[in-house]
């Protein structure tokens, strides 16, 4: 809680936020970015990597995953460039 975390969700979708509380249904974020990985020429791996170096580019001031959709999380800071 309060750290930027990267979340890979099913299909293409990468969430980049402020991880601010983990519920029994919905992981919830402030200050996040949702991509879809579709609408990039580049993989999720180095998008998080350039996310590391540029910042967060916030889309949503809050955002809640349903917690069925979550394939992993890892803090940005341990992404491996």
């Amino acid at each position: 809680i309060g750290s930027i975390v990267v979340v890979d969700l099913v299909e293409s979708y990468l969430v980049i936020g402020t991880l601010e509380a983990v519920g029994p249904q919905h992981v919830s974020f402030v200050d996040a970015d949702l991509h879809d990985h579709r609408e990039s020429n580049s993989t999720k791996e180095i998008y998080a990597s350039e996310t590391q170096k540029f910042g967060v580019r916030v889309n949503r001031k809050r955002l809640d995953v349903p917690r069925h959709l979550v394939v992993a999380v890892s803090r940005l800071a341990d992404v491996v460039a």
